[in-house]
Formats: C-alpha cells, structure tokens, sequence
C-alpha cells in the first residue's frame, strides 16, 4: 500500500501563520508525499507557494519568512486518488472571481465527479485540472450569485456534491472548514494562544503547541472571521461512515482522531489477533512500521517476547538511484533488512496492518525463508480487503486486491507462510471504542451509493481504466 495520503492544516490570526502551516504539515507529511501547497491572506492579496515532492522541498526561507505574507494560511499535502500527479493538480486550488480570492484544499474523494464535471462544463466553466477539488471551486462560485454569505454557498455547494471531503477554505479574510454529512474523513479543530487552527490530525497540533478542542461533525461548516468561530450544520448526519482506515493504517498512532487515541486501537487489533488465532511460536515481530503496535498488543496478550527483527532504513527517499536489473527485488531490500540471527532456525509471528496486493510481502517472507526461519505466521491486523474504496483510498479496482478472488488458503500458499490469519470484522470492531465505521472495503456495504458509471468502471474494468474516472 502506498503511504501517501491527502493532509490539511489552517490557521487563522496568527503572524507566523505561513511558518506554523508549513511545521503543520510537517507533521503530517505522512499523509501526502506527491505535493504540498501554502496560501496566505494578508488583508489584502492572496499568495501562494505549491510545488511537487515532500514539504521541506518545496518551501524555504525566503517562503516563509518573505514571499508568504499574512496572518491567515492553509496548507495541503497531496496523494492523489483523483486527478494525474501533476502541479497543476497541486493544492490549495486557487481562483480569483471579482473581488473574491478562492483556495480550496480537500482530503477525500467525490463520487459524482463526472456527472457535476459534464454539468458544469455544458454550462460554460473551463476546468484547468482533473481535480474533484476543483468541482468545489467552481459550484462555490456558481452558488455566490444567488447567496447573501460565502457560507450560503459553500452550503449550498457541498449539497450537491457527494462523496468524501473534509475541506478547508480560504475567501479573503475567511476561513470555511467542512466535513461530508458522512463524516469519512477526520478535521480537527484546535487553538494555540488566541488563534484558531484546523488539521486533518491532531499529531499536527503537538508540533506547533495547539490545544486540541473538537473534532468536527458530520455535515459541520465552521466559520472563522477576525478571530471569532461560529458553527452551522449545512446538512443533517446521513449515516456516519468514519473511515476505519485511519485507524489502521493512515493516521500516526501519536494522533487523536474520531474521539480514539490511534497508537492504543491499533495495539488492542494486535490483542484481539491474539485472541483469534494463538500459534505456537518463539517470537512476534512487525513488518516496520506499519505492523509495530499491532505487534506489542499481541506479544502482550500471547505472552511471545517482541522482537524488532527487521530493520528500516529510515533514509530511504523518493528518488533513490535505481539498481541494475539484475539487483533483484532491491526497492524491497533497500527499505527493510532482517536482523539474521534473530530469524534462522526460529519459528516466527509477523504482524502486519494489512495486505493489499501481496507481492511485497511476498518477497519479504521468501528473503525470511532464505534466512532460515522455520515457521512463518503472519497475522494480518484487519479482514482481508476485497472491495474498492471509492472515497480517497488507493485501492481502487478488484483486479488490485489480492484477497477479492483468493481464499486465505490460497493466499497463504502464495505467499509462502506455514499459517495466515487476517482480523474479523467483529474482532476489529470489538478493538475500537466508537461505532458507525465504513467498512466498505472489507464488506462492500458502500454508505454513499456509487453512479453508474463509477460502479460499473470501478468494480469490472482494468486499473488504467478506474484511474482515469476515480
């Protein structure tokens, strides 16, 4: 699985405010390593800085401390479920209608893209990206015409569209934060000193010494205007459908999400594996670092000593030098290395937060076979993923997902391993303290319904197909 997901952060009042988005997004850089965009509101002009690679490339200095002027800043960093990994699909998305300077940053995925996108379109807009975000801008802007207040249309906006987002917005001097009457994807509301901050996660807030208020609630829109905060719901809770992805796999386990504490979900998953499928074995240990706090709740509950048996290198980039061809299985090896004497002869536990696709692990259980392990069991800390997401996660067709038309028997003997067993949907809701999750992955129980033209794509045609429509 890619680890590249959408991330947001705003802050509004503050006179470092572009230097407090940029360690904002910092944080959360896990979330996004495609692009990253800054913009800022000095009272009079909106500025802007995006560029494509992680957060510390694309801003500096002269950024922060000259060109991005103002007390009103929001960031973006980019994975890209919609819309090709290109700069002109870097946000915040930016346009300029009157006397109106728009930026819109989304985390999500809308499923009536194509519809809203021929609609508008017929209607005479131009679009300048493949960007659902983009879908927002121009329906704000078409629903200003027949509002009093910017929030009446960005009200009105969000009513048409369905989907995921949770979405921050700059217009002037105005910072909007949104989230679908789902509530698939997490914002979180906070303060440092007088000034109000969003974030997609609160990991955020620890980096630049916010106070964590709220998350926001499905179907909220909340306003910030010199410096006062009022809350309005634009839409009445559908069926919460919080993404439990993000307990799992996206979010740091250092954040505080959907009222859960991440580290202390994803280690009671690794308890409740324990208590599903016990093995005899000599050691637990992760696949790092997905698979680490899985790891130490079922050591803890299974009474097996954690072993941290394989290495990361944590200095691996983006841009690596590329091997030979006859350096086989190198983007595997560069990234982890086993620690040999803790694996040959040894019957061994690998905890891992999910399988998507399986060939990376694959590899890794065959370098761990060569090594000398005895026994391999792995234990998968979620149900098998045998859907498509449709609302902002990168596994976007059955062809993709390796559990859709393969038993766990089968996949087991793919991939080499003595035994395998993933989490149950009931064990993983049992190792979480709230309710009403999407689960659409595992079940196909999809909360928001799909167009037509999205589901058949999606569910029946070829990954390059899905790509060009999700």
């Amino acid at each position: 699985m890619k680890k590249e997901y959408c991330g947001l952060f705003g802050i509004y009042g503050n006179k470092e405010a572009a230097r407090m988005t940029y360690f904002g997004l910092y944080a959360l850089q896990h979330r996004g390593q495609e692009s990253a965009g800054i913009v800022t509101w000095d009272g009079e002009k909106i500025r802007e800085q995006k560029g494509m690679g992680l957060v510390a490339d694309v801003f500096n200095e002269r950024h922060l401390g000259k060109e991005l002027k103002g007390t009103i800043a929001m960031g973006h960093i980019r994975y890209s479920t919609t819309g090709a990994s290109l700069i002109r699909n870097a946000q915040p998305f930016l346009v300029r209608h009157g006397d109106l300077r728009l930026a819109v940053a989304h985390n999500g995925n809308l499923v009536n893209t194509y519809e809203l996108r021929k609609e508008l379109e017929a209607n005479g807009s131009i679009f300048q990206t493949t960007m659902d975000t983009e879908v927002f801008a121009h329906l704000i802007i078409k629903y200003l015409h027949e509002s009093e207040t910017i929030e009446e249309a960005v009200g009105k906006a969000c009513n048409r569209v369905r989907g995921a987002y949770s979405i921050l917005i700059l217009a002037n001097d105005k910072m909007i934060a949104v989230k679908d009457p789902n509530g698939f994807r997490p914002l979180v509301l906070g303060r440092v000193g007088g000034n109000y901050v969003f974030a997609s996660e609160t990991c955020a807030f620890d980096l630049v010494e916010a106070d964590y208020l709220r998350p926001l609630d499905p179907g909220e829109m909340v306003v910030v205007h010199k410096n006062k905060l009022t809350s309005q719901r634009f839409a009445e809770p559908i069926r919460c459908s919080k993404c439990i992805f993000e307990l799992i796999y996206f979010a740091r386990p250092d954040s505080h999400i959907f009222g859960d504490v991440v580290y202390e979900r994803r280690k009671a998953m690794g308890v409740m594996l324990a208590k599903e499928a016990p093995v005899d074995a000599d050691l637990v240990m992760p696949f790092p670092d997905s698979g680490n706090y899985a790891a130490v709740g079922y050591s803890q509950e299974s009474g097996l000593p954690l072993e941290l048996a394989m290495i990361r290198n944590h200095y691996v980039g983006r841009t690596f030098i590329q091997p030979s061809q006859d350096m086989r299985d190198f983007s595997v090896r560069v990234k982890l290395n086993p620690v040999k004497s803790m694996i040959q002869g040894k019957r061994i536990i690998i905890i891992e937060d999910s399988i998507v696709r399986g060939t990376t692990i694959r590899a890794r259980v065959k370098k761990l076979r060569e090594l000398g392990a005895r026994e391999i069991h792995l234990r998968v800390s979620c149900p098998p993923i045998k859907f498509p997401c449709f609302y902002g996660i990168d596994f976007s067709s059955k062809g993709e997902l390796i559990a859709a038309n393969n038993s766990v028997e089968d996949i087991a003997r793919f991939m080499g391993l003595d035994s395998l067993h993933y989490l149950s949907i009931p064990g993983l809701l049992d190792s979480v303290t709230q309710d009403e999750w999407c689960l659409a992955c595992f079940d196909g129980n999809y909360p928001v319904p799909l167009s037509d033209r999205m589901g058949k794509d999606c569910l029946e045609a070829t990954p390059g197909i899905i790509k060009e429509f999700c």
